[in-house]
């Protein structure tokens, strides 16, 4: 019996453990205050209307009683949740320090080899990782419910957190704070390997699970990238209105521009929006899309394209 996710890191046990320990006192309290007063309500109801309430002046020993000891619990709890909590803000000194910036509405990952990624973030199994984050907008909220972490990302500072990932996987991870018309899709993954495989990832050799990519067809390869890169967060596939202008019947199309001047939808403009967004404003949308330049290769772009020519 285990209502809570997967335990992921070294910090997700004595989180669930605080959980599972105010829970079960709660749980308790609630039964032996129920059952009293179910008792008292039958034993001291009024059985005939000349039965008269009796005069109680009170109880000392159970006022004192009723007093400490949840005095005492509270307590306890305080200090077993503060001693989680400083563990939970004191990283070691050997974390590995990653940034997290957070954008309407993707996770754009900084790694200490230069390498950028958009939307997943790798890790490597029994290291500990510290989380250097910050927001380019609104308040963003980091959450990975498999590690029990969660830290606000705000415009202006910088936060943190860290942990330890202790299984190999792929885990969820979300915005937790409403951050705009797109929160809900502000979707991400933490991609922990094994030692030997994040060294090769590091070294910018393809990890396992990529390497029947060279198999599929540009136009499959840029439909996973619409989902992995968070396109999908402002850019339709059906033509209903978005954050962004929808790509279905995009390519060909001509495009009216926020200076009143028309061009066409063609590789070249295509490729332009990718990495340099604000060049050319589409009227009607907002200067709000992130620049790709340096995340996706030639190859992924002109994947995306293959993919926006199939969307007529």
């Amino acid at each position: 019996m285990n209502w809570l996710p997967e335990e992921a890191s070294n910090l997700a046990r004595n989180v669930d453990t605080v959980i599972w320990f105010v829970t079960i006192i709660s749980l308790v309290f609630f039964f032996l205050i129920t059952v009293v007063l179910v008792f008292f309500a039958i034993k001291y109801r009024r059985k005939s209307g000349e039965d008269e309430t009796p005069y109680i002046t009170g109880n000392h020993f159970l006022e004192t009683l009723w007093t400490i000891v949840p005095s005492i619990l509270v307590l306890v709890i305080f200090a077993y949740g503060f001693i989680v909590f400083k563990q939970m803000r004191t990283p070691p000194q050997e974390a590995l320090e990653i940034n997290v910036i957070g954008k309407q509405w993707l996770w754009q990952f900084q790694y200490d080899n230069g390498k950028t990624t958009i939307n997943e973030l790798y890790v490597q199994q029994n290291r500990p990782v510290k989380l250097i984050m910050r927001s380019e907008d609104v308040i963003h909220s980091f959450f990975v419910p498999a590690f029990r972490v969660k830290q606000d990302l705000l415009s202006g500072m910088y936060t943190y957190l860290w942990f330890t990932p202790t299984k190999v996987g792929v885990f969820d991870l979300y915005c937790a704070e409403y951050c705009g018309a797109a929160h809900s899709k502000m979707l991400g993954k933490v991609i922990v390997m094994s030692p030997e495989a994040y060294e090769r990832w590091r070294k910018g050799e393809e990890r396992e699970e990529q390497k029947g990519v060279a198999s599929i067809s540009p136009v499959q390869l840029g439909e996973q990238l619409y989902q992995q890169r968070g396109c999908n967060a402002c850019h339709t596939i059906d033509g209903t209105p978005s954050v962004g202008p929808s790509w279905k019947g995009l390519f060909g199309h001509e495009v009216t521009l926020q200076d009143g001047t028309k061009v066409t939808a063609d590789e070249n403009y295509i490729r332009e929006s990718i990495l340099e967004p604000q060049a050319k404003l589409v009227k009607g949308y907002q200067p709000v899309m992130p620049s790709f330049k340096g995340i996706l290769t030639d190859e992924e772009i002109s994947a995306i394209i293959a993919y926006i020519k199939t969307l007529k």
